[in-house]
């Protein structure tokens, strides 16, 4: 990975969020050799509409076709942004008029803190709700805004719109086991609320509860194998573009085992956004991040998980045969018929047979019966400085 175009990434994305100047070193550094790599590793990041806009200002996007590919990512941030925006605003009004209440969560709230909406992306639109009327959401949804339901997973209805626009409709946020204790402050979620509007249904989390449940979400994504630059850039937000009591986000953190994690992507964060030198554990972590895009990848999941389930082997039974707290998600009747989980077990092998997805898992454990010790070890060094 070139260095030097990471360090020319995060200063043009800190032109343009953190409003901070560029170093004579980054504009001899920006040369059009540097564009394709630069376009490269952006995009794999979800970051590309950014460095378009910072090269824009400077004057530097030309008629050539590295040029033309940014300012296309550009244009098509700010129509996404639309799109969502105009879902986001039809959810609001119908679940108001059915007096349901909800919380929006993620890129919907954290965006308006940004230089310009659109420069938050996203690629769905998250919102949660009581679990005792997820399905009563999710029908008002389809009938009075003819969303088409996917069905139900492990934390949430997954709708689309005729737009395309993803739905995530969550009934829970953080699934048991995942993040640290996550799930003791998460499981309260709802007594850190306040009300929107007069209505009362329209609800917003508190500072420290939004702030928590960030720190909880990057955790999860950390742990199946990175979560991007983008959540990075949303703490730097929350940390310098919100006002917030810190010692009250620390509580909660201290309450959920994620303190530990908190302060290393704080750590990072300010590597990033506010141009602070690196450490060990900082590098490490950032090593991991920008290997994996925005959803992280195989290797890193694999070799998370070998750690925490102790071994190559014990990580491949786990595989195929996935732990009853994992695969009751999957199934929810095994949530009240545990017995019959032998036979979702089975039902689950012949859906990955006839979906055409046997190719993928037998790719993961190939993966994770070649990972090399070194990769395993460093890992394992990463997760016990996180806290993880």
């Amino acid at each position: 990975m070139n260095e030097q175009v990471i360090h020319t990434l995060f200063a043009l994305v800190r032109k343009v969020i953190c409003d901070t100047e560029l170093s004579e070193e980054v504009k001899t550094q920006l040369t059009p050799e540097m564009l394709p790599q630069l376009y490269a590793i952006s995009k794999a990041h979800d970051m590309a509409h950014i460095v378009a806009q910072a090269l824009g200002d400077l004057g530097l996007l030309g008629d050539d076709e590295i040029s033309a590919k940014l300012q296309k990512q550009q244009m098509l941030a700010v129509y996404r942004y639309q799109k969502i925006n105009y879902e986001l605003q039809q959810i609001c009004r119908t679940l108001e008029e059915a007096k349901i209440p909800f919380i929006p969560l993620k890129g919907s709230v954290i965006r308006q803190y940004y230089p310009a909406p659109w420069m938050r992306t996203s690629c769905d639109i998250d919102v949660l709700v009581h679990e005792e009327v997820l399905e009563k959401t999710a029908d008002i949804l389809t009938q009075k805004l003819a969303y088409k339901n996917e069905g139900k997973s492990s934390h949430d209805i997954s709708l689309f719109s005729q737009s395309g626009i993803h739905v995530e409709l969550h009934y829970d946020t953080v699934e048991d086991g995942r993040a640290s204790n996550a799930n003791r402050v998460l499981s309260n979620l709802w007594k850190y609320t306040i009300p929107q509007n007069d209505g009362g249904v329209h609800r917003l989390l508190i500072d420290e509860m939004f702030y928590f449940y960030h720190i909880a979400h990057m955790a999860k994504h950390f742990e199946d194998g990175g979560c991007g630059i983008r959540p990075f850039l949303d703490l730097w937000i929350l940390e310098h573009r919100v006002e917030h009591d810190k010692t009250a986000r620390d509580a909660l953190l201290e309450k959920g085992g994620l303190l530990t994690f908190a302060n290393a992507c704080r750590s990072l964060s300010a590597v990033w956004f506010d141009a602070t030198e690196c450490n060990k554990m900082t590098e490490q972590m950032q090593a991991y991040i920008l290997t994996g895009g925005v959803y992280g990848n195989l290797d890193n999941r694999v070799a998370v998980h070998q750690n925490k389930k102790g071994g190559k082997i014990r990580y491949a039974l786990s595989r195929i045969f996935l732990p009853y707290d994992t695969i009751k998600f999957h199934y929810p009747i095994l949530q009240k018929h545990k017995w019959l989980t032998p036979v979702m077990e089975v039902r689950r092998w012949f859906k990955l047979l006839f979906k055409g997805k046997v190719k993928s898992s037998l790719h993961e454990l190939n993966v994770n019966k070649s990972m090399s010790e070194e990769q395993i070890e460093n890992t394992a060094d990463l997760l016990q400085k996180l806290g993880l």
